[in-house]
């Protein structure tokens, strides 16, 4: 069966699920680029990385602030995917958790310029941030439990608290390039362990 019209056109169907690849596509270039530059690299490093005209960008997000909250949105939705993928195909529980705890502060470093981009919608950034908890705690206490379970690592860590030790490690990366968040997030998950 064919995906065109007699007229040669796409049907709107899949012209949608074309526009919703692109625009993913978009989202994943522009955290990259956030993770590395900060939520105010210019839109034309994140059009470059996506492969896209800056004037696609606007179309989608006209502010600066509806590409980083549409980026904060897409991470979260990443970071909740993955918990349970890289659980069923990692070598153990524990290497499931610090894959995942590795996409987290990636997500991180992201957040932090949120706030700064959101300056005049508290209450959007609240709902925001709701949301995360939301998505991310019980991906995480998933995570810990299986953890516990193996014996990998040793009982009593919140996912909230670990969440929120992760987070607060990641705070200085902004102010200081040499700072590595990572190391310090590595030996906070070494003492999780037994022993």
């Amino acid at each position: 069966m064919s995906t065109t019209s007699p007229s040669g056109e796409v049907p709107a169907r899949n012209k949608r699920a074309d526009a919703l690849r692109n625009q993913q596509t978009l989202l994943a270039a522009a955290a990259e680029v956030f993770v590395t530059s900060g939520v105010d690299a210019p839109i034309r490093e994140i059009a470059t990385r996506a492969g896209v005209g800056m004037g696609t960008i606007y179309r989608h997000f006209p502010t600066r602030a509806d590409l980083v909250v549409a980026v904060y949105r897409h991470q979260v939705e990443a970071c909740a995917e993955a918990g349970p993928t890289l659980l069923a195909g990692a070598e153990s529980p524990y290497a499931a958790l610090r894959q995942w705890v590795d996409l987290f502060v990636d997500f991180l470093v992201t957040k932090h310029g949120l706030a700064n981009a959101m300056q005049s919608d508290s209450s959007g950034f609240e709902a925001l941030h709701t949301y995360f908890l939301d998505r991310l705690v019980p991906v995480c206490g998933q995570l810990l439990d299986a953890s516990v379970d193996t014996g990998e690592i040793r009982p009593g860590t919140e996912p909230y608290e670990l969440m929120r030790g992760i987070g607060n490690l990641c705070i200085g990366r902004d102010s200081d390039p040499c700072y590595d968040p990572r190391r310090l997030v590595k030996l906070l998950l070494r003492g999780l362990r037994p022993g």
